[in-house]
């Protein structure tokens, strides 16, 4: 039995990302499970993008990202559903926060989103695929 659903979402990528959403939902819903949504902001502080933003960009950048997320997902499932899902905000690289947090909240399914590789990915590998090969749970990918 699933507890635990942990749904990526890529906050700026809303139109592509709602059909996530709404899979993590109804597998949240067919299996009574918990539904925490994470998004992941870059961080800002790091040695090497640090010196151009203020102290208090990565703090503030956090803050904007839950209220869209939110925001976003009160809309896709609507607010009494909403009201019941844990929003997370990850600071740092997308899969290694994804699969971290998975990890700290006994996640037992990951959904999350893949696009269409470009050839980059093919070289360094997209999140997704990350995701997939690192987790120690279940892997739900969307296309």
């Amino acid at each position: 039995m699933t507890k635990t659903i942990l749904c990526a979402i890529d906050i700026n990528r809303p139109k592509t990302e709602r059909k996530v959403l709404e899979w993590a939902a109804k597998l949240a819903r067919m299996e009574g499970a918990q539904l925490d949504v994470i998004t992941v902001v870059p961080d800002y502080g790091s040695a090497v993008v640090g010196a151009f933003f203020s102290d208090d960009h990565t703090a503030r950048a956090k803050e904007h990202a839950h209220d869209l997320l939110a925001q976003f997902v009160g809309e896709v499932i609507g607010a009494e559903a909403n009201a019941n899902v844990r929003h997370i905000v990850g600071v740092g690289t997308a899969y290694h926060e994804i699969i971290s947090v998975a990890e700290k909240d006994g996640a037992d399914m990951i959904v999350l989103g893949a696009h269409r590789p470009d050839l980059s990915d093919y070289l360094l590998g997209p999140n997704a695929a990350r995701v997939v090969r690192h987790s120690n749970c279940s892997v739900f990918v969307v296309r």
